[in-house]
């Protein structure tokens, strides 16, 4: 079902997009998409910095599993089934679902932290029509705290005691936000550049239309974000991009670049969840093949089972 709502949303768009395809050079094109599974990638490893700094580490293919077929979810109106989705998913890993969602609360305000600094270089060009997101700011020093990490690992241990699980053994280490934080920058970095190659083909490229198009498209993810009940925020991310980009290009042709943007970013979810979902179903034959299927167990699979097994031993000593 979920699969079905992205699928809808590209079928629903193919004709505006097969129309605004055509302004753009097929090398941007080529170009603009592998920037988008590149900062997909950059947000992937966001994520599992975040994950891994808050217990036993999750490799790296089931944590990408987790989170990339997970947050297909996000397609479905009201972006919380993403989080839902995630947690069901981390649960099938031995992944305690408090983990998961604390990750996922965590990775969306670093992407809020790292949005707002990499938007604040376009945002005196931006805020002459959009004065309005000035508001967004306010977000920052709250983020910026609670990135701390003695704070992170206090909110952390705070949310798992409320879902009756003991606290963190350990304090959240600096270099866990440093690399979540780096990353989440890279991500919106590339999806600049994306943007950029697309506005390209139709004005001549400069380093201040990088900057406008890399901060409106790291305030966009953000808008899109307070935006939850829209699937993935679309629209409220469009309406930032299309205001940018009328200081470049006409209506017609900013919205058609907002189009294809985000064609581009359903086909990178889509693709990058079947990778996930794939690879790791292949490591799990070649292992079970070579009848080493046990050196795929982790501590949560084990975790997992002793879960399973207690209110059933405690049924039978009754």
């Amino acid at each position: 079902m979920i699969i079905g709502f992205a699928v809808y949303y590209l079928i629903s768009q193919w004709d505006e997009v097969s129309q605004a395809v055509k302004l753009i050079a097929p090398a941007s094109l080529v170009a603009s998409f592998a920037l988008v599974v590149a900062g997909l990638i950059f947000g992937t490893f966001s994520w599992l910095a975040i994950l891994n700094g808050l217990g036993p580490r999750v490799p790296i293919l089931r944590g990408a599993q987790i989170l990339l077929v997970g947050q297909l979810g996000k397609y479905v109106p009201g972006s919380v089934w993403s989080y839902v989705m995630q947690m069901e998913l981390g649960r099938q890993y031995g992944v305690a679902r408090p983990r998961v969602l604390i990750t996922a609360l965590y990775a969306a305000g670093v992407g809020v932290v790292a949005s707002l600094i990499l938007g604040s270089f376009a945002l005196p060009l931006m805020i002459q029509d959009h004065s309005q997101l000035l508001w967004l700011y306010v977000l920052l020093p709250i983020g910026l705290v609670c990135l701390h990490p003695k704070v992170m690992t206090w909110l952390a241990s705070l949310a798992l005691r409320l879902f009756r699980r003991p606290p963190l053994d350990h304090e959240v280490s600096l270099m866990v936000v440093v690399r979540s934080l780096s990353a989440a920058l890279a991500a919106y970095i590339c999806y600049g550049l994306h943007l950029f190659l697309l506005v390209n083909s139709l004005v001549d490229p400069d380093f201040g239309t990088l900057v406008l198009l890399t901060g409106a498209m790291s305030i966009g993810f953000t808008v899109g974000l307070v935006a939850f009940l829209l699937p993935s925020g679309i629209g409220a991310r469009e309406a930032v991009l299309v205001g940018a980009m009328l200081l470049l290009l006409t209506l017609p042709e900013a919205v058609a670049m907002t189009v294809v943007s985000r064609m581009m970013f359903t086909l990178a979810d889509l693709a990058g969840a079947g990778v996930a979902a794939l690879a790791v179903l292949v490591m799990r034959r070649r292992l079970a093949t070579e009848g080493s299927i046990d050196v795929e167990r982790s501590p949560f699979d084990e975790q997992l089972e002793a879960e399973s097994r207690a209110p059933k031993e405690a049924a039978e000593d009754e």
